[in-house]
């Protein structure tokens, strides 16, 4: 896959832009058009719809994290430590406000209001997010390095709800260090503790 930008790809980044701002009934195409420097016409030649455009948004960013999972699972051994950088992600997207913060967390408090593909996009994101903690659980479990209390997919929604909730505080009261003080707790609870 080549790394230059296509007008494509152009048209997405700032449809992630403005749904970060603004939401997904929060812009048109005439905004694209203004930000990106083309007719309408030329957007509707590469998404005839908007649904098409942010279902393809969506589709896009949750085949960016399969691909990073894949990479911390090579990369990163330990179930305690994928858990820590994973919450480390969106720390530091939470610390600089220029990182982007999650397009699909954005949309699933519009969920009720999107179009039913679009939604169906999200929760299938959200879906990929909990097997794939479910997993990180189980494994941890097995192997001694997580300390459950409840079964790998309950502890797996409560870590990802625990993830979502303190990104929404830290946004709400506009203090990044509001992430790491409600998830420290969580993540100490899931440390296993040493008795020799």
């Amino acid at each position: 896959m080549s790394n230059l930008s296509t007008t494509s790809d152009d048209i997405l980044a700032s449809a992630r832009t403005l749904i970060m701002n603004g939401g997904y009934n929060g812009f048109s195409y005439a905004d694209i058009s203004e930000v990106v420097g083309i007719r309408k016409a030329s957007i509707h030649h590469h998404f005839p719809s908007k649904v098409d455009l942010v279902r393809e948004l969506v589709k896009r960013y949750r085949e960016d994290g399969q691909a990073t999972v894949a990479l911390l699972e090579q990369n990163v051994p330990d179930a305690l430590d994928i858990l820590k950088v994973y919450a480390n992600h969106w720390a530091k997207c939470i610390e600089d406000a220029s990182r982007p913060y999650c397009v699909c967390a954005l949309l699933a408090s519009e969920l009720p209001s999107l179009p039913p593909d679009v939604a169906k996009e999200v929760k299938a994101f959200f879906g990929f997010i909990s097997s794939w903690l479910t997993s990180v659980m189980e494994r941890g479990s097995r192997e001694g390095a997580l300390n459950l209390t409840s079964e790998p997919h309950v502890e797996a929604e409560a870590f990802l709800a625990t993830v979502y909730g303190a990104m929404l505080s830290a946004r709400a009261y506009g203090k990044a260090d509001v992430f790491q003080m409600i998830l420290e707790p969580a993540l100490n609870r899931l440390t296993p503790t040493v008795s020799h």
